[in-house]
């Protein structure tokens, strides 16, 4: 190549590269133009109480001599809309409460470890904070299983059930021979430089619920994909995944109180495990031994409530009724 061409291609690469910077100089500037005006435009649906100094939001419902509170699956970006149908079933009946941990929702961040200890602690403040009395009905979904599970064996008398969808539990790896997950460090940087935002809007199929249309308004779905554009893949969010191990090590013994009924949604698999390594089987061994602990069978995504709210709401009520 001659110095001419040399030369020439150096000019390219050059004008190339600081159009690509100053394209993302500009897209990061308008993205977090947009997370403050979208802040003030969809301001917290419930309330916000502060633990440790910073805000978490707690979304409230209904009215019942039971309080069920619902804690999400890791990297749910809004809990209390996630859960909105489920949440809309259940307050028929008794009182919904959603926590959304720091990192999720309208809730700030924290440079808390997110250690189980951390999490639960924060999660009973929360409680406490926004007047939402126990003892509790606690449903988790995914994640929260382990923090269930550890809430319910060091806080006994603040527990009444606990109901999981398609819930994680501490033995889980080890009965299914899988590791725990980790994310890259550089996630945590994603819905700071925008690209949660853009991965939301490009293929939002990938990050809103997958119902049916109407399950959701679309005022849900729009404020859906504004939260996950301010938290998505945020560092709460890659520090909790980069903790499930040593969670997990620190629960594995733990069972729930023997005379605390437990009921657990499983989702039906879509492939064979191992011959008697299925969800359900797995479940059927973390039982208690209330004689109203069971495990019911749904068909569906990991994320049962949101095709099967009605259904799963049906049995969250009878096996109220039939245990507390």
């Amino acid at each position: 190549m001659s110095i001419k061409k040399k030369f020439r291609f150096w000019i390219m690469f050059r004008n190339t590269l600081l159009f690509l910077t100053a394209a993302m100089f500009i897209w990061v500037f308008c993205h977090q133009g947009m997370n403050l005006y979208e802040q003030k435009k969809f301001p917290e649906a419930g309330k916000l109480v502060k633990v440790n100094g910073e805000n978490m939001h707690v979304y409230s419902k209904g009215a019942g001599r039971d309080t069920i509170v619902l804690l999400s699956g890791l990297g749910t970006a809004a809990p209390a809309l996630d859960f909105e149908p489920l949440i809309n079933e259940l307050a028929k009946n008794n009182r919904v409460a959603v926590v959304e941990t720091f990192g999720y929702g309208w809730s700030d961040f924290t440079n808390k470890a997110r250690t189980v200890e951390n999490i639960v602690e924060e999660i009973r403040t929360a409680l406490k904070k926004a007047n939402v009395e126990g003892p509790y009905i606690l449903m988790p979904h995914s994640i929260s299983g382990i923090y269930s599970m550890y809430y319910a064996d060091k806080y006994p008398a603040e527990v009444k059930a606990v109901i999981g969808i398609d819930a994680t539990l501490p033995k889980a790896l080890d009965y299914f021979g899988e590791s725990a997950p980790a994310m890259p460090e550089y996630l945590k940087y994603a819905a700071q430089a925008g690209v949660a935002r853009l991965a939301v809007n490009v293929i939002p199929i990938d990050f809103l619920p997958l119902a049916e249309k109407g399950t959701y308004s679309e005022e849900n779905l729009k404020i859906t994909k504004a939260i996950f554009a301010w938290k998505g893949y945020n560092r709460n969010v890659v520090d909790e995944t980069n903790e499930i191990r040593s969670n997990i090590n620190k629960t594995k013994e733990l069972k729930f109180p023997t005379k605390m009924p437990v009921l657990f949604f499983a989702r039906e698999e879509d492939k064979r495990r191992e011959e008697g390594k299925s969800k359900v089987a797995f479940y059927q061994t973390q039982l208690s031994k209330s004689s109203s602990s069971k495990v019911v069978s749904l068909q569906g995504y990991h994320y049962l409530h949101w095709t099967q709210y009605r259904e799963m709401s049906k049995y969250v009520n009878e096996f109220i009724n039939s245990s507390l």
